[in-house]
């Protein structure tokens, strides 16, 4: 390789010129002393920098655009506490396989010493070590000629299937050195192998045999695009097809195979219960899908997944089929014998659907009407990132998502505080109107990121459920029995907050016609907007405390 040296190239500048050779368009972060060369460095690239006001948000911002996009998304913060600012929203993109690049400064080399503390400015004992339980990789250049391509290898290793975050620490001294510039290549795409014809076949017999087959589909489905090789596969089966919440939107809600509701629902967990052969694809049967595990374990069960050991770490397969999930169905539909009962399973689903229908209705008014109006009034496009909070656990759990990468819900990880400063990253994704749904407890995490939404003119409807507090937890020490105690709050008046800031803001009571009304038009705006909607609500059967199934 040829390398020319060129005085203007410094480490900062080889940074940035990587990220655009990533694909990199936007990026969230936060200034400090020691990362300013990289601020330089970006105002002089086509890179957009969204400045926020708090370390996690550039984390949760960046998770909220490549869940709306399937792209990188990238966080730039500064050294010791701001990188520690990020471990809650890069735990949350860990856990829901968002493709999430972290990158912070660390102390300068010059005053590093091996094993030892030394109270520099910022330092902490081991500021790499603390990413690696919430990361794929965590790495610390160690020169300056190594930034360009430990950046290129750390966003593409995000980018690989299983996609997630990963964490890059470049000592400040070295953004401001010069550094020779030489075409970085990045790494190839790790190859998936072919499924041996042996277990293809295998999985045909067992298919072939079902009578009450059942198709399980995550976010690794999703995430490699696979919905219509999974619609394909569920009409030849005539198989119902049910998501997890990372999974949700896979396939369009008109499909004839979709299971409208989740598996939380008792008519929906017998069609588990019923199954003789579950095909389950791009998933890992975490606790708060199964009920922490109390579904039986299937007659049959056929895994696609990228990893082996995660495929079967809960339940065990028959067959695992392993590789990127639409590569896999690429082999395995076409070998599928297509089998009779479609009507039939058009009919059941559809008598499942209105019964989880009628049983909401009844069970809390409000999330029914929350769910109309989501239904009815939004475009297809919309994207809905919610929080932790009891209108997003009925989203998350009931609204039918119209296509994939719509719903950004945190479950992942269940970080309260996620929802807005999510929503950030998918207001600027380009990817449809975008409605962030949050608590009013969720929305004090970050509300100072108000200041952003006018800043960088992100299109967003903020509609805020104020209940007064922590309406989830006070519902589980009313259930134990108990006085509600430290979950009531005192909040501020949201919509004189936002209107200090110069963002429109009404305030209705309920999910009503107003409620309606003022979400059609802010929607339609380009312009940012809070609804604040005073309304208390019942969760769901998809939290904990409502699990049907127990030990």
């Amino acid at each position: 390789m040829v390398e020319i040296a060129t005085p203007t190239a410094t480490g900062a500048t080889r940074l940035v010129e990587m990220l655009e050779q990533l694909g990199v368009e936007l990026v969230f972060g936060l200034p400090g002393v020691h990362n300013l060369p990289i601020w330089k460095a970006l105002s002089e690239s086509e890179i957009r920098l969204v400045g926020v006001r708090h370390e996690q948000t550039a984390a949760y911002a960046a998770d909220g655009y490549a869940r709306a996009t399937g792209k990188l998304g990238v966080a730039l913060v500064t050294t010791g506490p701001g990188a520690a600012n990020t471990l809650g929203g890069t735990g949350e993109a860990m856990a829901a396989g968002s493709p999430v690049l972290v990158i912070a400064t660390d102390i300068s080399t010059a005053l590093r010493r091996e094993g030892v503390y030394r109270g520099t400015l910022h330092e902490t004992r081991d500021q790499t070590a603390m990413f690696v339980p919430v990361t794929k990789a965590a790495r610390l250049v160690e020169r300056a000629d190594e930034i360009a391509g430990a950046t290129l290898e750390s966003g593409s290793a995000a980018l690989a299937a299983p996609t997630g975050p990963v964490y890059l620490g470049i000592p400040t001294d070295l953004l401001s050195k010069p550094v020779p510039q030489a075409r970085v290549n990045p790494p190839p795409p790790p190859a998936w192998p072919r499924v041996s014809v042996e277990d293809i076949e295998r999985a045909c017999e067992l298919l072939a045999g079902a009578e009450r087959p059942l198709i399980w589909t995550g976010g690794g489905a999703l995430r490699a695009e696979a919905g219509p090789l999974v619609g394909d596969l569920a009409v030849k089966l005539a198989a119902p097809v049910l998501s997890t919440f990372m999974g949700r939107g896979l396939l369009p809600p008109e499909h004839p195979c979709v299971v409208h509701g989740p598996a939380h629902a008792p008519e929906v967990g017998r069609l588990w219960d019923e199954a003789d052969v579950v095909l389950a694809i791009g998933t890992d049967f975490d606790g708060t899908n199964t009920q922490n595990w109390q579904m039986p374990q299937p007659p049959a069960l056929i895994t696609v997944n990228v990893d082996e050991a995660d495929a079967n770490k809960s339940y065990a397969s028959e067959v695992t089929l392993v590789g990127d999930a639409r590569a896999v169905l690429e082999q395995l539909v076409p070998q599928v014998a297509a089998r009779e009962g479609l009507p039939v399973l058009e009919r059941r689903l559809a008598e499942i659907g209105a019964a989880v229908t009628a049983w909401v209705e009844q069970d809390e008014e409000q999330a029914a009407r929350l769910l109309e109006i989501v239904h009815r009034a939004l475009p297809p496009d919309t994207v809905i990132v919610t929080d932790m909070c009891i209108p997003g656990y009925w989203l998350g759990g009931y609204w039918q998502v119209p296509e994939p990468r719509k719903l950004g819900y945190p479950l992942g990880w269940g970080t309260l505080g996620f929802g807005f400063p999510a929503s950030l990253g998918a207001g600027l994704a380009g990817a449809g109107p975008t409605v962030c749904l949050i608590g009013d407890g969720g929305f004090m995490y970050a509300c100072g990121e108000l200041a952003t939404v006018v800043e960088a003119r992100i299109p967003l409807t903020i509609v805020l459920v104020d209940d007064g507090g922590y309406g989830m937890l006070r519902f589980d020490q009313v259930l134990a029995g108990e006085e509600p105690f430290g979950v009531d709050l005192v909040g501020p008046d949201f919509a004189a907050l936002a209107g200090s800031f110069g963002l429109p803001a009404t305030t209705v009571d309920g999910f009503g016609p107003e409620f309606e009304r003022d979400l059609v038009r802010s929607i339609a705006s380009d312009d940012p907007e809070m609804i604040v909607v005073r309304a208390r609500l019942k969760p769901p059967p998809t939290t904990s405390p409502r699990w049907y199934r127990r030990r």
